[in-house]
């Protein structure tokens, strides 16, 4: 399998690079109610390095509506955070605890055999003792590999852009910018692979990311 395959190489990439060379374990989950409600779950595992430097742990879950034959979504939401910052120069670290609201619409369309998916996400962020607002906008785009033929259509490239912006002072926050390969091992789970740059006002990181999508 393509992601096993990549995250056993994994190491081996991290010790070319710097130790800024992260690594990002990601599960996402859609459970369906019924034909329009939908609970999302989610976990991300994120580490400063290869694995086992925790830089955030992430939980997050949702309850969302579908809309206009399945193209459209709205879903309120709430988020923990658990980050853990290392403190100026020394080894030595912080936790930071984070708790998030967050609403969310996303809109799915196709052009030809490539599928776009447009998502709008505003959080509210009560980070310790601080309150934060900040404005997300998602684009990502899926394309099947061997598109003329049905049965091999289990492998597709996935490539997206974020970018987050802040409602106060230092408008500009971040911008994700991504592609991987992704594999269908049924109609119900998906897993993909890919790299990830990210970039701030002054300094970026680059991220090595393993995502397993799941439908039930």
């Amino acid at each position: 399998m393509v992601a096993l395959i990549l995250g056993l190489m994994l190491p081996n990439l991290v010790r070319s690079q710097d130790s800024d060379f992260g690594n990002w374990l990601i599960y996402i989950g859609n459970k369906k109610i019924d034909q329009k409600w939908n609970i999302h779950n989610e976990v991300q595992y994120r580490n400063y390095d290869a694995i086992g430097d925790l830089e955030q742990l992430l939980l997050r879950t949702g309850l969302g509506y579908t809309f206009n034959e399945g193209k459209n979504n709205v879903l309120l939401g709430y988020g923990y955070i658990l980050s853990k910052n290392y403190i100026g120069e020394t080894d030595d670290k912080e936790s930071v605890n984070e708790h998030r609201i967050y609403q969310q619409f996303t809109s799915k369309q196709s052009i030809g055999s490539v599928s776009l998916n447009h998502r709008y996400r505003f959080e509210q962020r009560f980070v310790e003792s601080d309150f934060k607002m900040r404005f997300r906008y998602f684009l990502g785009l899926n394309v099947p590999l061997y598109a003329k033929d049905a049965a091999k259509k289990s492998y597709y490239i996935s490539a997206y852009n974020e970018i987050f912006l802040n409602t106060e002072t230092s408008i500009f926050d971040r911008n994700r910018l991504y592609g991987g390969l992704g594999y269908h091992i049924n109609k119900n789970i998906r897993i993909e692979a890919g790299y990830m740059n990210q970039f701030f006002e002054t300094t970026s990181r680059d991220q090595f990311n393993i995502v397993t999508y799941v439908n039930f």
